[in-house]
Parts: C-alpha cells; sequence; structure tokens
C-alpha cells in the first residue's frame, strides 16, 4: 500500500501532525508513505497511491489563501517564527493536482483551541475534492494548538496517530 501526506504548515503545528500519522502509517506491515511539504508535492499523483493524506491549517474559517498566508509570514517574523510553507498552500495544490479516480482521501486542519471558532481547512479541502468528483474523505478531522503559532495543544500528537491508525491500511482497518 502506498500513502501520500501532503501538508501545509506555517510555524510547525501542522507538519508536527503531519509527520506523526505519517510514522503511525510507516509501522504498518507492506506500507510505504511520502511525506512531503505542499510546495514540494508532486502534481501528479500516481495511480500507484492508494491514500492521499492533506493536512493544511484553518485560516479566515478555511484553507489559507495567498493574502493570509502573507499576513501569517508578517506575524511570524514579527515574533521569531519561520515559516514552514513558503510557497503555494493547498487550495493551489488542490486546483493544480491531477489524482487517480479511485485514491482514497483522509484530510486533517489545526486550528486554534480558544476560543473554538467556526470554520475548517480540512472541510474546506473535502469540499474542493468532492466536485472533482474523488470519493468521499475516509476521514476528515481537526487537530489544536494552543495559539496563533502554537504549540500543539496536550494529547493532540497522540490524537493524530490514534487518527492514522483507524485509517484504511493492508490490516483491513477501516
Amino acid at each position: 500500500m502506498r500513502v501520500l501526506v501532503v501538508y501545509e504548515s506555517m510555524y510547525g503545528n501542522t507538519e508536527a501532525v503531519a509527520r506523526a500519522i505519517a510514522s503511525t502509517l510507516t509501522a504498518h506491515a507492506g506500507v510505504e508513505v511520502d511525506l512531503t511539504e505542499v510546495g514540494a508535492a508532486p502534481t501528479t499523483v500516481g495511480g500507484d497511491t492508494d491514500l492521499l493524506v492533506l493536512g493544511a491549517p484553518t485560516h479566515a474559517f478555511g484553507l489559507s489563501r495567498d493574502s493570509t498566508r502573507a499576513d501569517a509570514g508578517q506575524r511570524g517574523d514579527r515574533a521569531g517564527y519561520a515559516l514552514v510553507s513558503r510557497g503555494i498552500g493547498l487550495r493551489e495544490w488542490l486546483d493544480r493536482a491531477r489524482l487517480p479516480n479511485a485514491v482514497r482521501t483522509a484530510i486533517f486542519d489545526t486550528k486554534v483551541d480558544r476560543p473554538r471558532l467556526p470554520g475548517s481547512a480540512a472541510r474546506s479541502a473535502a469540499k474542493r475534492l468532492r466536485r472533482t468528483g474523488l470519493p468521499r474523505p475516509e476521514a476528515v478531522t481537526s487537530f489544536y494548538v494552543t495559539g496563533q503559532f502554537g504549540p500543539l495543544a496536550d494529547g493532540e500528537a497522540d490524537r493524530a496517530r490514534e487518527w492514522a491508525a483507524g485509517l484504511p491500511t493492508p490490516e483491513g482497518r477501516r
């Protein structure tokens, strides 16, 4: 089984969740996992990819845009945080990507835990994928960070590993 994990991350929190997910999936026999930042992700996903896991931070109630990434960069620079994803975001990648018709998907986002604001980058990405005709995602969820720059809220890395353990694998989970 081949899994591609593509993430967009501003300050490293979404990347940390993606790494936890990838490490959990890699632990399964017969699972090959490629983990890649969205700017380096292939725009043509091969037909040998069985599961595509997508992750992004929630910006302005959905997927980031050029303007929200620029704003995040300025805020990060002022606070001493370098951006992880400096190029395109998941929104642009999804607009460009050619995906196999039968690929299964799972989508997550990161968002600030307090206040609990509406909106979700994961739900926005799921809607974009459904418009392309792909099957409904296997799973869509949010992971929480403690503030604008993070870190991940207590227990969220463990929760990411648990979520990944429930994704489809050769052992027949899900």
